[in-house]
């Protein structure tokens, strides 16, 4: 049976502690079997871990300082309402995050995530009317999402 899983490499030897983090603090999330790796004679061994993040299948690697993470991969976060976006950017930001534009962010172990509240999606439709041009020109001004401030520009004030 052919199926797809998010793989991420951790060049810091975080991923077990990521995992954890995440099992602890979203819901639906999960920390699976670790394993030890061999790579190569003479080389390090490497930690694979299996988790789930809000359901989502995900294998962290810790391997050597060759890859990144970077923004090219994010996880979208749904959420509902401005005290889940309040929640889980400043958990996600806390203790060596890094707050993004547009609702994006880093957390401590350099994964990105988006922090989008479905009123958002709702207000944003498909960007075919005028007030939904204005809430995404409004979400374009913002780091951490402000849901007030996105139904104001889909009001017009």
């Amino acid at each position: 049976m052919v199926s797809v899983r998010t793989h991420l490499w951790f060049g810091n030897n975080l991923a077990v502690e990521a995992a954890t983090f995440y099992a602890e603090h979203i819901p639906g999330s999960s920390v699976g079997p670790v394993t030890t790796a061999w790579t190569e004679p003479g080389n390090s061994v490497a930690e694979v871990v299996e988790f789930t993040v809000a359901g989502h299948e995900v294998i962290g690697l810790n391997a050597g300082p060759e890859f990144h993470l970077n923004e090219a991969f994010s996880f979208y976060l749904r959420v509902q309402g401005q005290a889940e976006v309040d929640h889980y950017w400043d958990l996600l930001t806390a203790d060596g995050g890094e707050p993004g534009p547009c609702g994006w962010c880093r957390d401590r172990y350099g994964v990105s995530w988006q922090v989008v509240p479905v009123e958002l999606e709702e207000l944003s439709g498909d960007y075919t009317t005028e007030a939904n041009q204005r809430v995404c020109r409004a979400m374009l001004t913002m780091g951490k999402i402000d849901v007030a401030a996105l139904q104001a520009a889909y009001d017009g004030e």
